[in-house]
């Protein structure tokens, strides 16, 4: 497997590059690719279907000028900031039977997760339908979403390692759908960093991948499609709605 640690100080690059290795995996031959990133400003970053009035008290993000985004994957609404890593998968199909199935594969590319922490003593579990959380205290420490093509599937994931929770009721309302085991815990309730260091973190996710290859820079047809994104593909989400609804008025 190839790795590559590619972070950019512009939020539209990291959300878009992951979807630039999804479609040229898409649209030729590739090797299953492991992308680390990490937003260096805070942003909040919504799953594919997610709508921003539900999931978002959209006049502190406005009052703070936080940049908002949509990524190209499921799931739900996540504020990012320095101390949450992003983990993408690039996977082929063909890479396991259990990727033929969004819960099998949930369960499978988990699991690498998991026993990856477990390497650095942090017991977790996995819970379902995405999720990752501490064994201690059934707190969460990673969220997962997927975007599922003809020949490739895209895994997104986070893991929270250096987090300064308190931003999260200021931006956050609690999903309309929650898990069980969140039992009605507040966000701060119900979220934990792992008590690991980043580049501790990054190794052992490397190593039960079995990466056998570090490329840290953009090839030429990576860089070309990314600027074709950015000019065509703005992942920045309108207010437009919402400044004319009633709620704004």
């Amino acid at each position: 497997m190839l790795s590559k640690d590619l972070s950019f100080s512009n939020p539209e690059k990291n959300i878009l590059l992951d979807e630039v290795l999804f479609y040229l995996a898409e649209n030729d031959k590739s090797d299953p690719i492991l992308r680390f990133w990490e937003m260096t400003d805070p942003c909040l970053v919504l799953g594919r279907a997610s709508n921003e009035e539900d999931d978002l008290f959209l006049d502190n993000i406005l009052e703070d000028n936080l940049k908002v985004l949509r990524r190209c994957s499921g799931g739900g609404t996540v504020y990012q900031a320095k101390g949450c890593l992003n983990y993408a998968l690039i996977l082929p199909r063909t890479f396991n039977s259990h990727l033929a199935y969004l819960k099998g594969s949930y369960e499978f590319i988990v699991d690498y997760i998991i026993r990856a922490l477990g390497s650095l003593n942090v017991q977790a579990e996995f819970r379902p339908i995405s999720d990752i959380a501490l064994k201690i205290n059934n707190k969460k420490i990673s969220g997962n979403a997927q975007k599922r093509g003809r020949r490739f599937i895209l895994h997104h994931g986070t893991i929270l390692y250096g987090l300064d929770f308190n931003p999260l009721e200021r931006y956050l309302r609690i999903p309309k759908n929650v898990p069980e085991y969140r039992q009605g815990r507040s966000h701060q309730d119900f979220v934990a960093n792992v008590p690991v260091g980043i580049k501790e973190l990054k190794t052992a996710i490397k190593n039960v991948f079995c990466v056998s290859e570090e490329q840290n820079t953009l090839t030429s047809a990576e860089e070309k499609t990314l600027r074709h994104f950015l000019e065509n593909k703005s992942p920045f989400v309108s207010f437009e709605n919402f400044f004319q609804s009633p709620h704004y008025a």
